[in-house]
């Protein structure tokens, strides 16, 4: 999803203010759950309440930065952002859900598109990330404009060429709806329907996508007996050397915003990435390093989407870098831009990369539409 920083000055204005704190606390660890059909939800028991939902944070991931104690993630509130996430109605033309542009089998991501495809067939001018994780980022998208996972889904739905929505329409939407009416209830006690409870049922269902039993993930962990192949260690050797000092931790980014050479400097006049949001020059041409997680998934890659494959990537960092004046210091250690690499390296590095994928994830049917 794309974003600029005038919708993100707007929707923070808007809506930021209205986040409930509820001081609850809530533990870590995520429970199986099933989402109910919508059309035979029954009005539920007045005084029962939510029942809690506990996201566990394994153990080789960095602490959670979204703080679960201001919006307890339960049952109700998950099934509610679940029904959220894929409801098209979300958009002014009825048409573009969540769901639409981040696709399970796909790692969230918006497969056989380049960039963000939004209402009355528009493109954007970014390539869809994944929402995986969201729980442990501190600031989200390309370009770092949004700072609190509540604020998320305002990105696309205030974005003209993605949903094209006003949150007040969509709470009216929802409200015609009487079983929203009742899920709301289930959720937070009651069947008002607000933008604050809307945008913290969606909350609930992204905290609670965690990706962290992949290959990779079982081997350092050492559960399961789990052992990599020699070449999947080699090219895990190369990745730390190659590509950890951006890709680092188990999240495999440092969340930070670096400009890797790969827009021209006419793409540089039309996106200027991380400077539109601080109006830094220095952040001219800066883009969020995304995370490697099930990127064997997640192509077309790059902010723009224009490589296609993994082979591609590491064709590019190794002979394709361009010096632009806010390139990476990184990507200038060798004398000339980018990193040798020779077709074996690449190879290791991308059987490698192939361990981060998280198949149990790609299919948990908690996350699926139907």
């Amino acid at each position: 999803m794309s974003i600029c920083s005038s919708m993100i000055m707007f929707t923070t204005r808007k809506y930021f203010n209205n986040v409930i704190r509820t001081g609850l606390s809530v533990a870590l660890c995520v429970l199986v759950v099933c989402c109910s059909d919508p059309d035979e939800i029954e009005d539920p028991d007045e005084n029962k309440e939510p029942t809690p939902l506990e996201i566990v944070s394994p153990s080789n991931f960095p602490p959670p930065v979204y703080d679960l104690s201001n919006n307890p993630v339960t049952k109700e509130g998950f099934e509610l952002g679940k029904r959220l996430f894929y409801d098209s109605r979300l958009s002014r033309t009825n048409t573009i859900s969540c769901g639409f542009c981040h696709m399970q089998p796909n790692a969230f991501t918006h497969h056989g598109h380049d960039v963000s495809h939004g209402v009355d067939d528009k493109l954007g001018r970014r390539n869809s990330l994944p929402v995986q994780n969201l729980l442990f980022y501190k600031t989200f998208f390309w370009d770092g404009g949004v700072h609190n996972l509540d604020l998320v889904p305002l990105n696309a739905i205030a974005n003209e060429v993605e949903m094209d929505e006003e949150v007040d329409n969509i709470i009216d939407k929802l409200r015609g709806d009487a079983n929203y009416g009742v899920q709301f209830k289930r959720a937070f006690g009651s069947e008002e329907i607000t933008s604050t409870r809307f945008l913290q049922a969606l909350s609930q269902f992204l905290a609670t996508m965690v990706s962290s039993n992949s290959k990779y993930d079982l081997y350092v962990r050492k559960e399961n007996n789990v052992t990599l192949t020699d070449i999947e260690l080699q090219g895990l050797e190369l990745f730390k050397s190659k590509c950890a000092s951006c890709h680092s931790t188990d999240l495999f980014t440092d969340q930070s915003y670096r400009n890797n050479g790969f827009s021209s400097l006419t793409d540089l006049d039309r996106d200027k990435g991380r400077e539109e949001i601080t109006l830094n020059p220095d952040d001219h041409g800066k883009f969020k390093v995304p995370s490697l997680r099930n990127v064997e998934y997640t192509a077309p890659y790059m902010h723009n989407g224009k490589l296609q494959t993994l082979e591609d990537v590491l064709n590019y960092y190794a002979s394709g870098v361009k010096d632009t004046p806010t390139l990476d210091p990184l990507l200038k250690q060798s004398g000339n831009p980018g990193f040798e690499l020779t077709d074996d390296e690449k190879k290791s590095i991308i059987v490698f990369l192939k361990t981060l994928t998280d198949e149990r994830y790609l299919s948990d049917r908690r996350f699926s539409e139907y």
